[in-house]
C-alpha cells in the first residue's frame, strides 16, 4: 500500500514528546518492513502557532507567519526523519518532485510545510494526490470527527464515516489563514474530494491506531466521497 501519514502537531509537538516521536518512528519502520510505501507529513503544533504570533504581533505579514510556521514543522520532520535510521529518506524534502524521487528510492519520505498558504494538511492531501496513494491517515488529537468540536461541546458525537460534502458543514472556517486549527484544513479537504483519497482521521495519540487504519480495521472517522 502507498499511504501518506500526516502526524499532527498537537501530537508529538505541543509539548514536543520524545517517548512518543520515538514510538512513531518504531511503527513507520514496522510499516516500511510490510512493504509499504511511506510519506510522513509532520506539523509544528503549538510551538508553530507561538511564531506566528510573534511574528504577527512584530508585523511581520502573513507570508513571513507561514514561513516561520513552515520551519518549525521542518525541525520536528528532521528530529523524526533521523530517528528512522537507514530506512528514513535522510533529508527532508521541500517540493513534491524531491518527495517522488526519494520515495523512488525506496526510502520513508518525512516532510513538513511546503510554502505559505498552505498547512501541512493540505501539503498531506496534495501529496497523497501526486502519489496516488491509496490511504491517506491524519493522526490528530481527537478521536475522529465529531459533529461539533468536543473541546467546546459536551454533547459533540463522534462520526464514524461521512462524506467531504457532509464535512464542509462542520467546519468553523472555510479558507487559509496564517495558524488555523480545526481538524482539517479546508484546502486538504478540496484537494481529497477531487482526487478522491481514502482518508481516515485517528487519535495519533497511540501510534497503533495509524497501524489499524493502514490494516483496514474500523477506528477513528473514514472520509468517503
Amino acid at each position: 500500500m502507498k499511504a501518506v501519514v500526516r502526524i499532527g502537531g498537537s501530537i508529538i509537538a505541543s509539548p514536543p514528546d520524545p517517548v512518543l516521536i520515538s514510538r512513531y518512528a518504531d511503527l513507520l519502520k514496522i510499516l516500511k518492513k510490510q512493504g509499504h510505501e511511506l510519506v510522513v507529513v509532520v506539523g509544528g503544533g503549538k510551538i508553530a502557532r507561538d511564531f506566528i504570533k510573534l511574528a504577527r504581533e512584530t508585523g511581520l505579514s502573513e507570508e513571513d507567519q507561514d514561513n516561520l510556521a513552515i520551519s518549525v514543522s521542518r525541525l520536528f520532520a528532521q528530529l523524526l526523519a533521523r530517528k528512522l535510521g537507514e530506512l528514513g529518506a535522510g533529508k527532508v524534502p521541500t517540493s513534491i518532485s524531491q518527495v517522488v524521487q526519494l520515495l523512488g528510492e525506496e526510502k520513508i519520505v518525512v516532510m513538513g510545510g511546503l510554502r505559505p498558504g498552505m498547512t501541512t494538511d493540505a501539503v498531506a492531501a496534495l501529496v497523497a494526490e501526486s502519489i496516488k496513494a491509496d490511504l491517506l491517515v491524519k493522526a490528530t488529537d481527537q478521536d475522529g470527527i465529531y459533529t461539533k468540536d468536543p473541546d467546546k461541546h459536551a454533547d459533540a458525537k463522534k462520526i464514524d464515516e461521512l462524506s467531504f460534502n457532509d464535512l464542509w458543514g462542520l467546519f468553523e472556517e472555510d479558507k487559509h489563514r496564517a495558524g488555523i486549527h480545526q481538524i482539517l484544513d479546508p484546502e486538504a479537504v478540496r484537494i481529497l474530494q477531487k482526487s478522491k483519497t481514502r482518508t481516515v482521521v485517528v487519535n495519533g495519540s497511540n501510534p497503533e491506531n495509524v497501524l489499524l487504519a493502514v490494516k483496514g480495521k474500523k477506528i477513528g472517522t473514514l472520509l468517503n466521497r
